[in-house]
């Protein structure tokens, strides 16, 4: 089985997946952020590097899909291959951060990876506002993330919301990271681990 969770910068997603990854005894793939060799890059010059790491990052997941597949085992991702192609490289190309020519062809690229690989079993939206995304990003000091702002962070929401509301590709579960604050409480992942298993396996 593979299970994603998806959502924007500072929603929880890495703590999420590490969290549920121990409960189930499921195998966890995250996000390649400490080897991504362009990260630093593009916070620093989102212009210039923008169509280089969308296309790692697309790379970069194609290939945990096919291993996921592959081993048969249940996996959680820690971040999907859609939200990229549907929320990040289209704002960015909307902000003139990246060229049309770019986008175009990355898109190209994404529609034929995504045409050959299964959509999760389950996919798990965290919903966050965006002082409840700045607070979080703060919280784990990565200083690459100190040049980001506030109205990328709004914009990539927007898309965000725009997404799921048309996410048609299997089953979803929302969670809302503004009320239900797992990282805090035992008591409070346990609400989001009560809803998985009422979508995996029929329990409520």
């Amino acid at each position: 089985m593979h299970i994603a969770v998806a959502g924007n910068i500072g929603s929880g997603k890495t703590t999420l997946t590490e969290l549920l990854s121990k409960h189930y005894k499921w195998e966890a793939n995250y996000e390649d952020v400490d080897d991504n060799p362009y990260l630093n890059d593009f916070y620093e010059d989102m212009q210039r590097w923008s169509f280089n790491l969308q296309i790692y990052f697309l790379n970069s997941r194609f290939n945990q899909i096919l291993e996921i597949r592959k081993q048969g085992n249940t996996v959680i991702q820690d971040r999907t291959i859609y939200e990229d192609a549907y929320i990040f490289a289209p704002n960015l190309h909307s902000m003139g951060l990246m060229s049309t020519r770019d986008f175009e062809n990355y898109f190209t690229l994404f529609n034929l990876m995504s045409s050959l690989v299964q959509p999760p079993d389950l996919l798990i939206y965290l919903r966050a506002s965006v002082p409840t995304l700045v607070y979080q990003i703060q919280k784990r000091g990565r200083k690459y993330e100190d040049n980001i702002r506030l109205d990328y962070l709004k914009r990539l929401n927007e898309r965000y919301e725009a997404w799921i509301a048309s996410y048609n590709l299997g089953r979803m579960l929302v969670v809302d990271v503004d009320n239900i604050k797992f990282t805090d409480s035992n008591e409070e992942l346990s609400k989001v681990i009560d809803r998985v298993d009422a979508e995996l396996f029929g329990l409520f």
